[in-house]
């Protein structure tokens, strides 16, 4: 059983930045997410994206956010459980949560905060018959570990930021990488598709389009995919491993089973009540919460993740005095009402 005092489920911007908060008033928290590693749809689809409105930054591509709130929260050693789906959850006689997720991992925590963007995430998956027989027997739809496919020849389909990273990464992995989209054009950022370009023109990535995997071949796992052009041509590819990278389709999930009121696919919550549910103790915050002028913007998931920690302190210490003290002040570790000064990475920082 992992305890806790803030279960935090999803780990994207605003769960990340949570830890962070929570961290301040020297709450731990321990996230959840289906993915196997933190960041969401900013580390998953498209950690090249720029991203405008993050306040102190001009600009910030979506990969390095997600670094930097990792460096932010790690001081206060949040835990992960990640490659898995929060499945249940149990009300405690004492009040608290036990959440478990599809693989039986156990989570008890006071107050759950659910920060699942958009809801849990899917692989979009190709529309070829076979497929289902060839998954995790050379089909996958999310690359959790390079080295896996060390020496493999490998065929990657699709035209976003996801395809063209991985494409990249994978030439100095695997023995051949295809990259396969049904487009000359590419969705992703412009360095991505010149690099893409660059090893094309060396020999090191196959590049086909316009294209599509059209039929899949082999006993008992992939050896083969056919393609077939625009203009209908038809060639076949011997490879280990087929990897559609389509993006990821966006559900509630099991969440949507929990008794919360939903409306529209997102969670309601009462904003006069720090974005709470209609469940004491459970709380919503960022892309997967619905209230009154809504705004889904990574800004706002911060800020409601902000007020949601100031009031899980008041539930889990109850008549216990929360004294707003600023960072620039208190320092990091000065929130137990300590004078303490803000640490040298922090000073070096500002300076």
């Amino acid at each position: 059983m992992i305890k806790t005092d803030i279960l935090i489920i999803g780990a994207g911007p605003t769960g990340l930045f949570t830890v962070f908060e929570a961290g301040l008033l020297k709450l731990k928290c321990h996230l959840i997410d289906a993915l196997p590693q933190p960041g969401g749809q900013c580390s998953e689809i498209y950690p090249k994206k720029p991203i405008y409105d993050i306040p102190g930054f001009p600009e910030i591509l979506a990969g390095d956010l997600t670094r930097n709130l990792l460096e932010q929260g790690k001081q206060f050693e949040p835990g992960f459980t990640l490659g898995e789906r929060a499945e249940t959850i149990e009300k405690q006689e004492d009040g608290s949560f036990i959440v478990t997720t599809n693989k039986g991992t156990k989570h008890q925590a006071p107050i759950v905060a659910i920060a699942g963007g958009l809801g849990s995430f899917e692989p979009r998956k190709p529309a070829l018959d076979s497929i289902a027989s060839y998954e995790d027997k050379g089909v996958e739809y999310i690359i959790k570990d390079p080295e896996f496919y060390r020496g493999k020849k490998v065929v990657i389909s699709g035209g976003g930021d996801s395809a063209l990273d991985w494409s990249i990464f994978l030439t100095d992995v695997a023995s051949s990488v295809t990259l396969i989209h049904r487009r000359n054009e590419f969705r992703g950022a412009l360095d991505s598709v010149e690099k893409v370009g660059e090893l094309t023109k060396a020999g090191k990535i196959n590049l086909i389009t316009p294209a599509e995997v059209t039929n899949l071949h082999g006993d008992g796992k992939i050896e083969a995919v056919t393609v077939t052009s625009k203009e209908g041509e038809e060639t076949q590819i011997e490879t280990d491993h087929f990897i559609p990278l389509f993006g990821l389709s966006p559900k509630l999930g099991p969440i949507g089973n929990w008794g919360l009121e939903i409306e529209k696919n997102a969670i309601k919550v009462d904003n006069s009540l720090n974005y709470q549910t209609n469940i004491p103790g459970i709380f919503a915050i960022g892309d997967v919460n619905t209230y009154p002028e809504k705004l889904k913007l990574i800004l706002c998931g911060f800020h409601e993740a902000t007020l949601m920690c100031q009031a899980a302190y008041r539930i889990i210490n109850p008549g216990k005095r929360l004294v707003l003290k600023y960072t620039t002040v208190s320092g990091i570790d000065g929130f137990d009402g300590s004078r303490k000064e803000a640490p040298k990475a922090v000073v070096q920082a500002i300076n």
